[in-house]
C-alpha cells in the first residue's frame, strides 16, 4: 500500500482553524487527521503542500515511524510548532489506515487496554464558563455542567490579571472559585488554570489561598519557557502542577521531567507530532511517575485520537473536553464523534479512529481570521476565550 497524496480540508471558528488532513492510498482507503491552529493555518498548509511532495506521496502509511522521521529531520531544520503539527496530521491518518486495513481500532496497535475491565476515559468539561465574571453565572454555569453528567471540569477564574493580580481581583477570582467548588460539591475535580501569565511570586500567593478548595491541579502558573520558576512554584506548594500544553517535541519534556516541577503534563496531540510521538512521551513520564492529561480544544479526530492513547495508557488520568461547550455546531463534520455519557467517554471498538471527516459538511464552515487574545477586556462576552 502506497500514499498517492493528501487533502487538507480548513474549518473555521472565530478563535481557531481546525486543519483536517486526509491521507489517501492506492488501495482506497482514507485516513484523517487534525491540528487546531491560532492564526498560522496558512503557514501549516504551506508547509503540508511541500511534504507532500517531499515526503508523503508514495509512502508506506504502515512504516509510520520512518514518515515521521522524514518530515522532522528530513529538510535538516529544526521543527517547532507548525512541522510538528504537520506531522501530527499525517501520522494520525496513518494510524487510521492501519487499524482500517487490519479492522482493529488503534489502540489495540498500540498494545491494548490499560485497564481491561473498563473501557470508560473520564472527561473534564471546558469552554463552559464564557459568561459575567460574578460568582451567581459561575455558580449557575457550573451547576449546568454538573447536570450534564460532568464529574471535573476546568477554569480560569483570573480575568485579564498578568503578572501580578491585585487585591480586588484576587478577592474576586477567589469568589468565583468557591462559588464553583459550592456548585460541584466536593466529590468531582476542580482544576484551574492560569494560562501562564503571572510571576512566581504572584502564583505562589494565588495557589496558597487555593488550597482550601482542593483544586486537582494549577495548571500553567508561570510561562512555560523558564523550568526553574515552575520548580519554584511546585516547591512552595501542595497542589498539583500541570503543564505542556505549549511544548512541540517530546525531547523537551525531558528536563521538565529532571527538575520534578510537574505532577501532570498536557501534550497536545495536534501539536506533538501524533499518537506515537504522545504514546513515547507517555511511557517516559510514566518512568518519572507523572501523569499525562493531553490538551485538547480541536475538533473530534483530535479527541478521538487522543482516546486511542487514553486506552493503552496505564498513567493516563482525564481527557479535556471542549466541544459540547464551544463551537457545538461544528461537531456535524465528524461522523462519529465521540460523546460524554455521565463524565465518561466510551473507548471505540471501531477500526481506525471510530471516525469518518464529512467534507461536507466541512465546506459549511470556511476558514477564518481567527484571533485569541486572552487578556482584552471584556472578555467573558467573547466567543471561544477559553483555551
Amino acid at each position: 500500500m502506497r500514499i498517492t497524496g493528501i487533502s487538507t480540508h480548513v474549518v473555521g471558528t472565530p478563535w481557531r482553524n481546525l486543519t483536517y488532513v486526509q491521507v489517501h492510498t492506492d488501495e482506497g482507503l482514507t485516513g484523517v487527521g487534525e491540528t487546531r491552529m491560532l492564526g498560522r493555518t496558512d503557514a501549516l498548509i504551506g508547509y503540508l503542500r511541500e511534504a507532500e511532495v517531499n515526503h508523503i506521496k508514495g509512502s508506506d502509511p504502515f512504516a509510520v515511524e520512518d514518515l515521521v522521521r522524514r518530515m522532522k529531520y528530513g529538510d535538516y531544520g529544526r521543527a517547532g510548532e507548525i512541522v510538528m503539527s504537520a506531522i501530527a496530521c499525517v501520522e494520525t491518518a496513518c494510524w487510521d489506515i492501519k487499524g482500517k486495513a487490519l479492522g482493529v481500532p488503534v489502540w489495540q496497535l498500540l498494545g491494548g487496554r490499560a485497564n481491561a475491565s473498563d473501557n470508560r476515559i473520564k472527561a473534564y468539561a471546558n469552554g463552559w464558563y464564557t459568561v459575567e465574571r460574578t460568582p451567581e453565572a459561575f455558580h449557575r454555569a457550573a451547576e449546568a455542567v454538573v447536570a450534564r453528567g460532568y464529574q471535573a471540569l476546568k477554569l480560569d477564574p483570573f480575568g485579564t490579571g498578568n503578572f501580578e493580580l491585585d487585591h480586588a481581583e484576587t478577592v474576586r477570582s477567589l469568589s468565583l472559585v468557591e462559588a464553583v467548588r459550592d456548585a460541584i460539591g466536593p466529590e468531582r475535580e476542580l482544576l484551574l488554570e492560569m494560562h501562564g501569565r503571572f510571576s512566581p511570586a504572584t502564583a505562589i500567593r494565588l495557589a496558597k489561598d487555593l488550597e482550601e478548595f482542593a483544586p486537582s491541579w494549577l495548571e500553567e502558573p508561570v510561562p512555560p519557557e523558564n523550568l526553574k520558576a515552575l520548580a519554584k512554584v511546585a516547591a512552595k506548594t501542595t497542589l498539583p502542577i500541570a503543564t505542556g500544553e505549549r511544548i512541540h517535541d517530546r525531547i523537551e519534556f525531558r528536563e521538565l521531567f529532571e527538575s520534578q516541577a510537574a505532577d501532570i503534563i498536557q501534550p497536545d496531540l495536534g501539536h506533538l507530532g501524533g499518537i506515537s510521538e504522545m504514546r513515547k512521551l507517555a511511557a517516559t513520564a510514566e518512568t518519572h511517575y507523572v501523569l499525562i492529561a493531553p490538551h485538547n480544544v480541536g475538533g473530534s479526530v483530535l479527541t478521538a485520537a487522543s482516546l486511542q492513547l487514553a486506552g493503552c495508557t496505564p498513567n493516563f488520568k482525564i481527557l479535556e473536553h471542549f466541544n459540547d461547550f464551544a463551537d457545538a455546531e461544528i461537531k456535524k463534520v465528524v461522523k462519529g464523534a465521540p460523546e460524554v455519557v455521565d463524565g465518561y467517554f466510551t473507548l471505540s471498538e471501531e477500526p481506525g479512529l471510530g471516525v469518518e471527516l464529512d467534507t461536507d459538511a466541512a465546506a459549511e464552515f470556511p476558514q477564518q481570521q481567527a484571533r485569541f487574545d486572552l487578556w482584552a477586556e471584556g472578555w467573558e462576552k467573547r466567543e471561544g476565550t477559553n483555551k
